[in-house]
């Protein structure tokens, strides 16, 4: 067995319980995937690739179920998708720099675990209709492009925005974040496929764990798990990637 299989069959059962855990709290982010990927050595061109492909796995039926439950709202989502589409197809067919690419995945792991340990309450901003339609698209333009090159959905932004820009309840703004992350995962994707592809079959394990894990952790629900505890150890897993990750970076501008 290569060091490479006995890899990816490590992270396969990590992934599983990752994937698991993130559906019983009702959460859908690849950001942890992306730690994951990172903390293992996987190269920084393949990791966006298998982050977006991670995603669709994760986020194709819990979008099937909001829109069966109706909490999709599309006067909701299509302002966000109308900018945030391009976006990712764009920052999926950059050529960005190693050095580069670990700058912004950290900085992006930093505020995803932050959002993660420090949710916070805050009273809704008071915006009109024309500073809704505003928001709504630039924080989509911003975050397809981050989604598109580092592989990660930008639910853990989206859905926080949602709320306390008082733009949709709880409920529409998690399924409009789990609509967003499988549309730009699909944009950067083939975008990724296009400029950027690589190999996916050593990594097919990974893929099929973590739609495993996704369909036991909705099947299970939420209720047999204190939600803060668990999305606390999820976050521990962002915060050790930012202490690796910041090790990395300092060691190539040393």
């Amino acid at each position: 067995m290569t060091d490479l299989t006995f890899t990816v069959l490590l992270m396969s059962v990590i992934f599983f319980g990752v994937a698991f855990f993130y559906a019983s709290v009702g959460l859908g982010d690849s950001s942890s995937y992306t730690a994951l990927l990172a903390l293992f050595g996987v190269g920084a061109v393949s990791i966006p690739t298998i982050s977006l492909s991670l995603n669709l796995m994760v986020t194709t039926t819990a979008s099937v179920m909001f829109f069966q439950q109706k909490h999709s709202k599309l006067k909701l989502i299509m302002p966000f998708l109308m900018s945030s589409l391009p976006m990712a197809y764009l920052g999926g067919s950059l050529q960005v720099p190693k050095e580069i690419f670990y700058i912004i995945l950290f900085f992006s792991l930093i505020f995803a675990a932050w959002r993660i340990y420090f949710p916070g309450d805050t009273e809704p901003l008071p915006l009109g209709p024309v500073g809704r339609i505003a928001l709504s698209l630039t924080a989509g333009g911003v975050l397809g492009l981050v989604a598109g090159i580092t592989g990660i959905g930008g639910g853990v932004y989206l859905v926080p925005l949602i709320i306390i820009a008082g733009l949709g309840s709880a409920k529409e703004a998690a399924a409009c974040g789990s609509v967003f992350i499988w549309v730009n995962s699909v944009s950067g994707l083939l975008a990724r496929i296009q400029y950027n592809s690589i190999n996916l079959s050593p990594f097919l394990p990974l893929l099929i764990a973590v739609f495993a894990g996704g369909l036991c952790g909705s099947y299970m629900g939420a209720a047999s798990f204190v939600p803060r505890t668990m999305q606390k150890i999820l976050g521990s897993i962002l915060v050790l990637a930012v202490m690796f990750l910041g090790v990395k970076i300092a060691g190539m501008y040393a």
